[in-house]
């Protein structure tokens, strides 16, 4: 039951030894405070590695052409490359198995308007894969689909932030919007976790812009995903492949790094996640060395509070004190200081990682913050330690016999 001349006694002591109580306070709150903000900057730069993959699918590989820098099979350097409809089909069916998602893209500009509001926006034509390229989610209607490429039709899909831009009365959906002079039917509203730029962009179907914009079959990009199932190793050698194919299509040198340039996402996730890995392990040495200083401090205080307190112990067993209340008395003082200071050094550390997280993006580390879960595990841990700390020393301490508590410097 709850004793409450226990608790008096306890709060009683504590407050005899505000200068012991807070020593031993400081130490573990200091090591909560440090551990809590360690972590929350391991985690800033964790938010700011997985923001700058955030917008693409992080299995892309992105298809560029260029110009050629070096002569090749009888022909000359300054050779301008350029994909059509075919090449796209050639990627698709050399490596249909090894792909997932696949669209070919077209950049344009395009003048907007809706009555009397205008804007300037940037227009991709492309296949209906595009929307999983991009972790596009569809807001209101639909994406585009293969019916829109196979019978042209004039649709476009439209960014949050173009339909707030235009349509300030009223909803874009089913309305049409002019575009250069051409007018469009709105068929669906998206929203991208990349950011404003990418929610003032839309999209139109690659066979529309391609009869409209020129009446050709050219692209500027093709686009896809590979299979999600392969490794790292796995989808930079399919990466190398795509190069090695694409060269040997279009008699490009081997060296030659501009005339058709691959990008792989892969190569930049690996890195990504070598550095999180590093840095995961470095940040866990460090917090955890800084708990195990924090332990080692709370128990050499106990150490000292026990041996300090040896002939109060002397005096409760001659008055008839059993080892288990002496040991009690001790123990709970120790767990109720851990963790006081425990909560207080986290409060401290979630404040400080509050307060300077804002400028800290300056350094590449956004929405430093750590999880509540595990900063109470640190502090259960540390709250452990210190009860582990009290209940030796003390245990030792209750066995002692009063006279020779009593007589002890």
């Amino acid at each position: 039951m709850f004793d409450l001349d226990l608790w008096r006694e306890i709060f009683q002591s504590i407050n005899m030894n505000r200068t012991r109580s807070l020593l031993s306070g400081f130490t573990v709150a200091f090591a909560i405070l440090l551990f809590t903000i360690l972590f929350g900057i391991a985690n800033g730069l964790q938010n700011t590695f997985a923001e700058a993959f955030v917008d693409d699918a992080s299995n892309s590989i992105f298809i560029n052409s260029g110009k050629t820098t070096k002569a090749h099979k009888g022909l000359q350097a300054g050779r301008r490359i350029k994909f059509k409809n075919e090449d796209f089909d050639y990627v698709k069916d050399e490596f249909g198995n090894k792909i997932e998602f696949i669209t070919a893209r077209i950049y344009r500009n395009a003048q907007a308007s809706f009555r009397n509001e205008q804007n300037t926006y940037d227009l991709r034509a492309v296949h209906p894969d595009h929307q999983f390229l991009e972790k596009t989610k569809i807001k209101e209607g639909r994406y585009i689909n293969q019916n829109d490429l196979n019978k042209k039709t004039k649709v476009v899909v439209i960014g949050r932030l173009v339909e707030e831009d235009l349509f300030l009365k009223t909803k874009a959906l089913g309305k049409y919007i002019n575009l250069s002079g051409i007018q469009y039917k709105v068929v669906g509203i998206f929203t991208d976790d990349g950011g404003d730029n990418e929610e003032r962009k839309i999209y139109m179907p690659i066979t529309t812009a391609q009869h409209l914009y020129g009446n050709n079959d050219y692209i500027d990009q093709i686009s896809l995903t590979y299979n999600p199932e392969m490794n790292y190793d796995q989808a930079l050698a399919f990466g190398n492949q795509i190069t090695k194919k694409m060269k040997d299509r279009f008699s490009v040198a081997r060296s030659d790094q501009r005339a058709i340039r691959v990008r792989n996402m892969a190569e930049g996730t690996k890195a990504v996640g070598q550095m999180t890995f590093g840095l995961s392990v470095i940040i866990l040495v460090i917090g955890f060395g800084t708990l195990i200083a924090g332990v080692v401090g709370i128990s050499n205080i106990m150490i000292f509070i026990v041996k300090e307190r040896t002939k109060e112990i002397g005096i409760r067993k001659a008055l008839g004190a059993s080892p288990r209340s002496i040991v009690s008395i001790i123990l709970i003082e120790s767990i109720i200081i851990t963790a006081i200071a425990g909560y207080f050094g986290l409060l401290i550390g979630m404040g400080v990682l509050e307060l300077v997280g804002p400028s800290l993006k300056t350094y590449f580390i956004k929405d430093p913050g750590v999880s509540n879960s595990l900063v109470i595990g640190a502090t259960i841990t540390l709250i452990l330690a210190g009860a582990i700390a009290g209940y030796l020393p003390a245990k030792k301490a209750s066995r002692i016999k009063p006279i020779v508590a009593l007589r002890n410097d």
